[in-house]
């Protein structure tokens, strides 16, 4: 009998699908850089740093972009929120080469639009 991980449920925010959509004109490669990540979140591992300064539970990823050859450091960035130890929502998706950082203020935003469309 095989031992299996907790799977995770993972949710995107509009914010997030806008973001990915529009990435994925200027990165081809961008849909299989990010399936890597959100397997890993499904089966329950979460990666990246803690984001300060929210009241959610929120983490952001470095993801490699394969479209340059400049490492994470100028990859994409995944910020997710981990609802519930069985439900992550994946916030925001940006890339380090057209956005520096993202603010609390921001995420916080999103949330609350992402918690008001589900109502």
């Amino acid at each position: 009998m095989r031992n299996e991980l907790p799977h995770v449920q993972v949710e995107y925010t509009l914010e997030f699908k806008r973001n990915l959509g529009t990435l994925a004109k200027k990165y081809r490669h961008i849909r299989s850089d990010v399936q890597p990540i959100i397997e890993q979140i499904q089966r329950g591992s979460f990666v990246g740093d803690r984001i300060p300064g929210t009241s959610y539970v929120v983490f952001k990823a470095r993801v490699k972009n394969s479209d340059i050859t400049k490492g994470k450091s100028a990859g994409y960035r995944l910020i997710y929120h981990i609802k519930k130890p069985n439900l992550v929502i994946l916030v925001t998706l940006y890339s380090k080469l057209d956005q520096s950082d993202i603010a609390a203020g921001k995420i916080r935003q999103i949330m609350k639009e992402f918690d008001e469309a589900e109502e």
